[in-house]
């Protein structure tokens, strides 16, 4: 009975609520490793009898094995979640979760590239003059220019850009659109990329993926992560180089030149302005930063 249960609300999360394929994964991970911790430590137990003193024990487990409080944090939401589906659906009467305390996660500081980094990336010649190039070059720009996530990068089609508004409609999480403006910058280098599109794979119909290999098909979300890691890697020491560290970037570029929280918070696509508001201490930080190398008694 217990997989089946998993299998439902990972459908469940896929076809009806349209999560990300990296969140249905995620879920899928975190579930199945609490299952199969049942079925090691408890081989009879049934989900209907697992309460909060089993997930505490779990927890105990993970912290044991050095699992990191923030991932401890994702596996109790994704098992309060599953819960609370089947409760909906009758399978189950309580959530045992809710008893439960999550371990306190340090607030880490989200990491960016510096603005000298990333003038750099665009004006030193790092990409290839074909396909491959150009397409790199673009799918980086539009990253920087909206702060969109990988998933909504990975599905953006043809008809999405308005290149006669300058702008791009992005569906994001729970299935919500939104519309983000670029500017001139980016627009000349997607211009530029569906001429060669078009020399390479003809004429894009309006549903076509943008972002493709070479062979005209969608790349996955690894191809993304590998693109945007080779080039950071040459620009940047940070330690995290990914998709989502430009995310960051484009947001706290945005408030370091004056945007208030509620827009960055539009553009990000962000539910609540708590999300956002993780950006301002990096400005502050920032300030620090500039007072004591400037302060005379700092």
């Amino acid at each position: 009975m217990s997989y089946p249960l998993i299998l439902s609300f990972l459908s469940f999360l896929q076809f009806e609520k349209r999560a990300s394929e990296h969140t249905v994964i995620s879920y899928r991970n975190d579930l199945e490793q609490f299952w199969n911790y049942l079925q090691l430590a408890f081989p009879s137990l049934d989900w209907k009898e697992v309460d909060s003193t089993i997930i505490r024990t779990w927890i105990i487990t993970l912290m044991e094995e050095n699992i990191s409080p923030r991932s401890i944090n994702r596996k109790i939401s994704a098992l309060k979640s599953f819960y609370k589906y089947h409760i909906i659906l009758g399978v189950f009467e309580i959530n045992p979760v809710m008893q439960v305390h999550a371990p306190k996660v340090r607030q880490r500081l989200p990491q960016f590239v510096e603005e000298k980094d990333m003038e750099k990336l665009f004006a030193e010649n790092l990409f290839e003059d074909n396909f491959e190039g150009w397409r790199d070059r673009t799918l980086l720009e539009l990253f920087y220019a909206t702060g969109m996530r990988l998933s909504e990068l990975r599905m953006l089609t043809f008809s999405a850009i308005d290149l006669y508004n300058n702008q791009v409609k992005v569906l994001g999480k729970r299935n919500k659109e939104r519309i983000i403006p670029f500017g001139h910058t980016f627009k000349n280098m997607i211009i530029k990329y569906i001429e060669l599109y078009n020399e390479n794979f003809g004429v894009p119909v309006q549903n076509n993926f943008v972002f493709v290999n070479v062979k005209g098909k969608q790349l996955v979300p690894k191809n993304i992560y590998t693109i945007v890691r080779k080039y950071l890697d040459m620009i940047t020491t940070i330690e995290k180089r990914s998709p989502h560290i430009i995310r960051h970037t484009f947001a706290t570029h945005l408030l370091n030149h004056g945007a208030d929280l509620n827009t960055i918070k539009e553009l990000l696509g962000h539910s609540s302005l708590a999300a956002t508001q993780v950006y301002t201490h990096n400005s502050i930080e920032k300030l620090k930063s500039i007072y004591q190398q400037a302060h005379p008694r700092a």
